[in-house]
């Protein structure tokens, strides 16, 4: 005997599998997106090749 088919929890199915994996791309392209901002992984500020600080400009 065949099984009465239950729609409306398929489909809940469907749609959490499709929004765990949504979640999961976001997360990686997010990780891509900060790893390719900061390749070193370090959160300290960028230096000049002089060794001077460029997060503290002066606009006199």
């Amino acid at each position: 005997m065949a099984r009465k088919p239950n729609y409306n929890f398929e489909r809940m199915e469907r749609d959490r599998a499709k929004a765990a994996k949504k979640a999961e791309r976001l997360a990686a392209k997010q990780e891509k997106a900060d790893a390719k901002r900061d390749p070193d992984g370090s959160d300290a500020p960028s230096e000049t090749t002089d060794g001077q600080d460029t997060s503290e400009a002066s606009s006199d």
